[in-house]
């Protein structure tokens, strides 16, 4: 619906474009609307698809004699792949551009990781879909191509300089200061709330027409380049149009997806017995009589020196520690809306009918999204009842009026990816609903979502931000991990280069 161009039947090619979602990922919208975009203003794209593993992605360029390589990634993981492919396209003596983009890349990460890997030809970073196409057009370009890739370098040398000022003058608490500093609870005058159960539930068949109310539409629009909140998107004097229109057949499509069951929703929650060692350390007990120790969450802190009375906030500070002698309890879920999903999308993309490929993946997405905001309501009125007079509107949940948190791994509140191998341990998830994990930590299908649950009336979304080695030292002992991998998975926290 954002596609100004369409592509002429007969006209001749502007250029060979291989897309590519990195190895790790399971799921990019954003690649397969590049590709669309692109598609439609005569260049010939080759999709490669997703978890596509760096040689497999240099074979096929060199293959094909592409005249530009394009990668997405949608997780952290996928950060390092990318500099590894660059790395590649050196020592391979490649001498085509290479385009980033995808959820996770920056502007930053490009300039600081990505390009001086690659000396060849252009590295450049693309923020969405709609500026592919400016992009690809001025690197194909004879006459405009210099002009375009020095003003690009000259750019991140900008945004490399300003990294290592700002790293400098960055002001970081040593780890040990920051857990001085961290939030105390008034554990002796709360007694947390007991959830219904221990253990795990499982839900499977989940009506999707109960998820419709609490879907978060403006990430979706988002996911189609088109920019603003809903439903004021709908109005917009630029996008309102075309906002509109895709608006009406995600309507159409989701009235469908419900009503013939395209998909299907499923679901495992669990509640453990739980305290923190006082630091950073969450154990979760088998059961109530805490004899037996079901596993141990490892979380990280704020290590930015705060002002006035801040903390510096770990997930840990929300779960009583073991010497207040409070019973505490931690939660965890991890749902899905995309069982089902793969084999329709192999239906339209037979048939060439990319959009309500696209469409449906992204209705997919938001299904899982609400699915896991419907379950956070359910836990906090039902499961865990702690708050059973709540009564906020859709947009109240959107905004996290509520109380307590879900925070997930791979975001800020817990950039440790690799948590999720706790988190689908606990709830044996790849056993209980059909979600795997994997080697890169991402789920599949890729509609899915998982993440802990928290209810002390205090806690609160944060971002743990940058940390130092001194921190990352200490998490990796005490995951038992090597430095150099608790590194690479926390790679774009580290305020040094390691």
């Amino acid at each position: 619906p954002f596609i100004e161009a369409e592509k002429t039947e007969g006209a001749s090619s502007n250029g060979k474009i291989l897309m590519a979602t990195v190895k790790g990922d399971v799921h990019d919208i954003g690649k397969n609307i590049v590709g669309v975009v692109l598609g439609c203003n005569n260049y010939d794209v080759i999709d490669m698809g997703v978890m596509v593993p760096c040689e497999q992605i240099l074979a096929k360029a060199a293959e094909e004699k592409v005249d530009i390589i394009g990668l997405s990634g949608l997780i952290t993981p996928s950060l390092d792949e990318m500099v590894h492919v660059a790395s590649e396209m050196q020592r391979l003596d490649f001498n085509i551009p290479l385009m980033i983009g995808g959820a996770t890349t920056s502007k930053a990460h490009t300039a600081v990781k990505i390009e001086p890997k690659y000396k060849n030809d252009a590295v450049v970073y693309v923020s969405d879909a709609s500026r592919s196409v400016s992009v690809a057009t001025n690197l194909m370009s004879v006459d405009f191509k210099e002009g375009f890739v020095a003003e690009r370098k000259e750019e991140y040398a900008k945004v490399r300089e300003r990294r290592s000022n700002s790293m400098a003058k960055g002001k970081r608490l040593p780890y040990n200061a920051a857990v001085e500093n961290q939030f105390k609870g008034d554990w002796e005058n709360y007694t947390p709330p007991k959830p219904t159960f221990i253990g795990t539930k499982v839900f499977k068949e989940y009506d999707l027409s109960v998820l419709r109310d609490t879907i978060d539409w403006t990430p979706f629009f988002i996911t189609w380049s088109l920019s603003g909140k809903y439903p004021d998107i709908l109005k917009d004097e630029v996008v309102g149009e075309a906002a509109t229109n895709l608006f009406s057949d995600a309507q159409e499509m989701l009235d469908r997806i419900i009503s013939e069951k395209w998909i299907q929703a499923e679901a495992v929650l669990g509640f453990w017995p739980a305290n923190s060692n006082g630091v950073d350390d969450v154990t979760l007990y088998s059961d109530e009589s805490k004899s037996e120790t079901l596993n141990t969450l490892h979380h990280l802190r704020q290590q930015t020196e705060m002002v006035g009375d801040k903390r510096n906030h770990s997930l840990a500070d929300f779960v009583a520690p073991a010497s207040s002698g409070v019973d505490d309890y931690v939660g965890g879920f991890a749902v899905t809306a995309g069982i089902g999903v793969d084999e329709r999308v192999k239906e339209y993309e037979a048939n060439g009918d990319d959009y309500n490929s696209i469409l449906l993946k992204s209705l997919a997405d938001r299904l899982a999204e609400s699915f896991a905001e419907h379950m956070h309501l359910r836990v906090r009125k039902e499961f865990w009842p702690y708050a059973v007079d709540e009564n906020l509107s859709n947009q109240e949940l959107i905004k996290e009026k509520y109380r307590g948190i879900r925070p997930a791994p791979g975001y800020p509140a817990c950039p440790d990816h690799t948590e999720k191998t706790t988190l689908f341990s606990i709830l044996d998830v790849s056993n209980e609903i059909d979600v795997q994990l994997t080697e890169h930590y991402a789920m599949t299908p890729a509609a899915s979502v998982s993440g802990f649950y928290y209810s002390h009336p205090e806690s609160r979304y944060f971002a743990v931000g940058k940390i130092s080695k001194d921190q990352v030292e200490d998490i990796a002992e005490r995951k038992n991990m090597a430095l150099k991998d608790m590194e690479r998975w926390l790679s774009p926290n580290l305020d040094y280069d390691p």
